[in-house]
């Protein structure tokens, strides 16, 4: 099971994750509390092994902006919180993570017409796009083909329910932020235990 921490802010939380085992780290870019400015995005990722994923998370951004910020940055991957075209943003040469928020049986259908190269099934936004803390109803995804192997879960998720949700979702890889959290900052014993317990579950499966 793939694990990707988001909302990284500091060159110790990710480093730490990394040593937990995480596969991907999130820098977000949209309006958030975990918004991070670029530069200091870039100092991070600069200390961090070539072959973990370092994605840039974005709202309704221009595609010209958010090539230049993963040029600057050094991101490998984009992920898209809003309404954007995916087509609008191929030319960045990027896989492209999109976001699905999940309320309905007929959300799922959406994901049929898309043409990510990963999805991400999300909880219903709150005040920011993302990062809410809250989940789906994780037994929608047996409307989901099983032989899709590029979903990526997120929404609510937290080192208690992690094996739960993939015993019912089956994802590529599970996404977290205010899940390893305490007060609003990452708390390395949660970003352990939830990677452990994440790692866990995908070999059982």
């Amino acid at each position: 099971m793939k694990v990707k921490i988001c909302g990284i802010k500091t060159i110790e939380a990710a480093k730490h994750a990394f040593k937990c085992g995480a596969d991907a780290l999130g820098f977000v870019f949209a309006d958030s509390k975990r918004k991070i400015k670029v530069l200091e995005a870039k100092e991070i990722i600069e200390a961090l092994p070539e072959d973990i994923w370092k994605v840039g998370v974005f709202v309704n951004e221009d595609p010209a902006k958010i090539k230049e910020i993963a040029e600057t940055a050094g991101l490998t991957h984009i992920q898209l919180h809003g309404e954007e075209l995916l087509a609008d943003f191929r030319s960045i040469g990027l896989p492209l993570i999109k976001s699905v928020s999940v309320k309905s049986q007929e959300d799922l259908k959406e994901i049929e017409g898309l043409n990510a190269d990963y999805m991400l099934l999300d909880s219903p936004p709150g005040k920011y796009r993302g990062g809410n803390g809250s989940s789906f109803d994780w037994d929608l995804a047996r409307f989901l083909d099983q032989s899709n192997k590029n979903k990526i879960l997120a929404g609510g998720l937290n080192p208690e329910n992690v094996k739960l949700a993939i015993s019912k979702v089956n994802p590529f890889m599970v996404d977290v932020s205010s899940g390893v959290e305490t007060n609003g900052e990452k708390d390395f014993i949660k970003i352990k235990h939830f990677i452990k317990n994440a790692k866990t579950a995908g070999e059982e499966i």
